[in-house]
């Protein structure tokens, strides 16, 4: 068998949490099958490498031994400029949901103009946290048995791994013209959220405490879901530092 290359004409697949080195194996098994080979790890519970991964992966162990390991989920998607998360339950956030044909038919358009794409799976148990899909631009939705909808982590890369295979050559880019910049990668709009965050902080937008954290993270999914240019988040850290300089000279 032919080594995989990397491709990055290709997404990532981001595992966030796995708990289980087999299902990581099996995860990599079902990304091969498809030409995808960009894997990427963020604080696997077993730790990593994992001989049980290995052993599961069953001639896909290279997408393993080339893994990228991240601590957090803002470290794995740092670079990318468009994320998706899977999901099978309904969330209290306001994103676009898309079915897994019609994402990775934008995936394929978003790369074929240069874009970083990447999806996020989530842990066996209990899927991604409200937290981690807040820092995604797009919702991908199986359209399960809502009487039994848990998808196994290798079931789900395979179905959206199946439709990628499917998008590849059927998708004529969109361009859009971007008047000398590019567009903002994650680790960009994870700086500016945290700067606005922090100011609205110090300024006692929080309150009441009992609804802080929700309030954190629809800010947060407010800032995933706009299309941000690298001028854009130049321009909004700008915003925030006039405000904070003009209240500081008002005091």
């Amino acid at each position: 068998m032919t080594d995989p290359v990397e491709q990055p004409g290709t997404p990532a697949f981001v595992l966030v949490r796995p708990q289980m080195g087999e299902n990581i194996g099996a995860a990599a098994r079902a990304m091969w099958n498809f030409g995808l080979d960009r894997m990427r790890l963020v604080a696997p519970r077993d730790g990593w490498p994992n001989p049980n991964a290995t052993a599961m992966a069953s001639g896909a162990g290279r997408l393993l031994d080339a893994a990228r390991l991240s601590p957090d989920l803002p470290d794995a998607i740092r670079d990318c400029t468009y994320v998706f998360a899977t999901t099978a339950r309904a969330r209290d956030l306001t994103k676009p949901v898309v079915s897994p044909e019609a994402a990775m038919r934008m995936a394929a358009g978003r790369i074929a103009e240069g874009q970083r794409v990447a999806v996020l799976f989530g842990p066996e148990r209990a899927g991604l946290e409200n937290d981690d899909i807040a820092r995604a631009n797009a919702i991908i939705s199986v359209p399960v048995n809502p009487a039994f909808a848990s998808l196994n982590l290798a079931q789900c890369v395979l179905l959206v791994g199946y439709e990628w295979r499917r998008a590849v050559g059927a998708v004529t880019p969109a361009t859009t013209e971007m008047a000398g910049t590019d567009w903002a990668e994650a680790v960009e709009v994870e700086h500016l959220a945290n700067h606005y965050q922090d100011r609205l902080e110090e300024a006692g937008f929080f309150f009441p405490d009992h609804k802080a954290h929700s309030m954190r993270i629809n800010l947060r999914n407010m800032w995933s879901r706009m299309p941000l240019t690298r001028a854009d988040v130049q321009m909004l850290h700008g915003v925030m530092r006039q405000i904070v300089r003009w209240k500081t000279r008002d005091d």
